[in-house]
């Protein structure tokens, strides 16, 4: 290959890797992030990935968008779930996973502006009014939609871990509920959500992770469903 040829190729290369789009979690918003999210939410710009969400739904036997492993009591575990998806006289089944961070939430709060016929600036998304409505530094946010409770309380009953690459297990330091709890053929639905501080526990803001949980059942079935914070700002 002439020399010429070869160094327009290793350009071009490089010029492609510099260009391409490198996402990571945002811990805490800073200008230039906070410009890219709100210029998405006005349109001036592609939007920017601000959340990681899995499609836990079964459909012809496979989980739609998402992959659930076995972290304890077998395989069976998940082979009953795939099998009897609308089954839940063993257990509710989450049906969606949804991770993000700060930056998601200023994404609301820009479209808010627009939508009011403001124009929110990346300062003003960045002052203490704003900002104190969004997670605290360093959280993030993980909900979690599920099917087939038995009851409205034993949403409660489920138990949620991140697991680091390194095996430590993460505890949430909060733990709430959207306002979407409703009773659907004797069983009960709505959105679990929980707030992890990884970056403590050694977890970067572009590392993989596994959502570990198990829901409300009498049972040694529990699940690892793997998260990647890189997929996202």
């Amino acid at each position: 290959m002439p020399n010429f040829i070869l160094k327009t190729s290793i350009a071009l290369t490089l010029a492609a890797l510099i260009s391409a789009p490198a996402f990571a979690w945002v811990p805490k918003l800073e200008e230039v992030t906070a410009k890219n999210v709100i210029d998405g939410a006005y349109g001036r710009r592609d939007p920017v990935p601000t959340f990681q969400a899995l499609d836990l739904t079964v459909k012809d036997g496979k989980f739609v968008a998402g992959t659930v492993n076995a972290f304890a009591g077998g395989e069976k575990c998940v082979a009953d779930w795939l099998a009897a998806p609308s089954d839940f006289a063993a257990g509710s089944r989450p049906q969606s996973i949804t991770v993000i961070g700060q930056a998601d939430q200023l994404y609301f709060q820009a479209q808010a502006a627009r939508d009011s016929f403001g124009n929110l600036t990346a300062a003003d998304a960045l002052a203490a009014d704003l900002a104190s409505k969004r997670m605290p530094d360093g959280q993030l946010r993980v909900d979690i939609g599920v099917k087939g409770l038995p009851s409205e309380k034993a949403r409660q009953a489920y138990n949620v871990r991140l697991k680091a690459a390194d095996g430590k297990m993460i505890a949430p330091v909060r733990a709430t509920f959207v306002n979407d709890f409703k009773q659907d053929a004797g069983t009960w639905q709505g959105t679990l959500v929980y707030y992890f501080e990884p970056l403590k526990a050694g977890v970067g803001a572009s590392d993989k992770v596994e959502l570990l949980l198990r829901t409300e059942a009498d049972s040694n079935c529990a699940y690892s469903v793997p998260l990647d914070l890189g997929s996202f700002s």
